[in-house]
């Protein structure tokens, strides 16, 4: 499997370069006079564009395709060819791909399936990127837009208390009131301090992290939870049941007077902090309303691309041969996927970024 990952890389960085030679005849075609722009490939001439650096077989590497290929690099790495030793660098790891691809090439690993969704990654990422042109960035989103955003979603930025819960994890409900009674004995107000109650997690808590080196304060914290029936609050550590009852208890170190069952295990609750409600203003919302809509944008110009390319493309799914596909390999005992579809493909709003 690392073979044919290696040997997938080495086609795609064959179509990187391609899609650089590409990137630098394009905007060499497109040139005309002095106000081009300062696009290092808008700034050779046709001829230059043309000179031939070096020759790998029947295969050519020009100035063009040189330049375009500085040019397609983030900023901070262009930095690294400053020099004219590491330029020489930059063309012998050309040359080495353009190598490495050709004897590929020649084997038939481009026909490998690694390799063809490799390839297809590639190419699906200059689409999207050509698809993305124009689309304002957050800081470049209408104020008013922002605004009236915020103004129909006042609620979301309404944020109702919220308690972190910490517990003591037992296998039977004898032995969890049997903590419970050791926790808040000669304690009528069921408030317990730190120290006592890091010993009986550490000493009594089946969870894992009960011993984990943390001050004692924070012996089993499981987070932050919000009121039970609030999406926003929803902790994967936290069992309904321990939500609800830490929202029972009023002091805080205090621990709820009962032992809470969920899933076969029993907990002893701990309320260790409480953070008031709190409404956010425009100022503090915007720039997260910003990235929102703007992602909002992307995704719409992205859905336009591929709905237009299927009023062109007819696709049909065999749903009876995508049935007898079975995934195998979860480990023993790992939980249930949820009834989100799963896949190693990132989602089309994710790639190339």
């Amino acid at each position: 499997m690392r073979r044919r990952r290696a040997v997938a890389l080495t086609i795609a960085g064959a179509v990187l370069v391609a899609g650089a030679v590409v990137g630098g005849c394009k905007s060499c075609d497109e040139k005309s006079g002095s106000d081009a722009g300062t696009s290092p490939t808008t700034l050779l001439t046709n001829e230059q564009a043309a000179q031939v650096l070096a020759k790998v077989g029947d295969k050519t590497i020009t100035l063009g395709d040189y330049t375009a290929a500085l040019e397609h690099m983030d900023q901070f790495d262009r930095l690294r060819y400053q020099s004219p030793e590491r330029r020489k660098e930059l063309l012998d790891e050309m040359i080495t791909v353009e190598l490495l691809a050709m004897e590929a090439t020649a084997k038939g690993y481009d026909k490998d399936p690694l390799a063809q969704q490799e390839l297809r990654a590639i190419l699906r990422d200059a689409m999207l990127a050509e698809a993305r042109k124009g689309v304002v960035t957050p800081a470049e989103v209408p104020e008013s837009e922002v605004r009236a955003w915020f103004e129909a979603h006042r609620d979301e930025y309404k944020d109702p208390e919220r308690r972190r819960v910490s517990v003591v994890v037992l296998a039977s409900a004898a032995e969890a009131e049997a903590v419970l009674s050791a926790a808040t004995a000669d304690k009528p107000d069921k408030v317990v301090e730190s120290a006592r109650w890091g010993e009986l997690v550490r000493g009594k808590s089946l969870d894992p992290q009960a011993r984990a080196n943390v001050p004692i304060d924070l012996a089993g914290d499981l987070g932050i939870v919000s009121p039970p029936g609030d999406p926003r609050g929803d902790n994967p550590r936290v069992p309904a049941e321990v939500r609800a009852a830490v929202f029972a208890v009023d002091a805080l170190g205090g621990v709820h007077d009962k032992v809470v069952a969920s899933e076969n295990r029993f907990f002893v609750v701990r309320l260790t902090q409480k953070i008031p409600p709190h409404e956010r203003s425009y100022e503090e919302a915007e720039r997260t309303i910003r990235v929102k809509l703007a992602q909002d944008k992307l995704r719409a110009k992205e859905d336009e691309l591929i709905a237009e390319l299927k009023k062109d493309v007819k696709v049909e799914i065999d749903e009876a041969a995508l049935a007898t596909v079975k995934v195998t390999g979860a480990p023993s005992g790992a939980p249930a996927p949820s009834s989100a579809p799963a896949s190693s493909l990132p989602s089309l709003s994710d790639a190339g970024r």
